[in-house]
């Protein structure tokens, strides 16, 4: 696999998590930016990194039992947290999803690395070195997510659509749970 194929793996792993961090973004309090939009780019790197290194190390021994659960994890993890934004939209107090909040950032971390799991389970089959995709895959995850919280930040200038976007955040969120579904269930 060379440099190239390489960086256009890592920028498909990565439109998972950049999505969720726009969406998130969206609900990011400007004062905390910078400081949020680090926390998500540290912790989705992070974990696609690590998941991608943590497949390849199961390698194909374990692919069939993780090919069979892996879309209904994404589906309930990320389907919770956006029915949690949605109904969180029509309270009264009207408290956003966080990604300041450490337990909130890791299911969201999780539910969207695990399809670097699976390439890291591909990685191995194909007999590939990890250490490069890996470095790769989670360093352009990071970039993107800091980018992607920035980008839904600066879309959420005003105050009075802050619930609109909750739910269309949420929208997204479970409308990526709903597609890794989709693609591994019939295709």
């Amino acid at each position: 696999m060379n440099t190239i194929e390489i960086f256009i793996v890592s920028l498909a792993l990565a439109m998972d998590a950049f999505a969720v961090s726009v969406s998130c973004g969206l609900c990011t309090i400007k004062r905390k930016l910078i400081n949020t939009a680090l926390k998500a780019g540290i912790s989705f790197g992070l974990f696609q990194g690590i998941m991608t290194a943590l497949g390849w190390l199961f390698g194909s021994t374990f692919q069939r039992y993780i090919q069979n659960i892996d879309h209904w994890v994404a589906l309930v993890l990320l389907g919770f947290i956006g029915v949690k934004m949605i109904k969180e939209a029509f309270e009264e107090n009207n408290e956003s999803i966080d990604l300041n909040n450490l337990k909130v950032l890791l299911v969201l971390s999780i539910a969207t690395s695990i399809d670097a799991l699976a390439a890291g389970i591909t990685f191995s089959s194909l007999k590939i070195k990890i250490l490069l995709p890996s470095l790769s895959i989670g360093f352009i995850t990071f970039v993107l997510c800091f980018i992607g919280v920035y980008i839904g930040c600066r879309m959420s200038n005003s105050s009075k659509i802050r619930g609109k976007l909750d739910i269309f955040g949420g929208s997204i969120l479970i409308i990526i749970g709903l597609k890794i579904f989709i693609e591994h269930m019939f295709f």
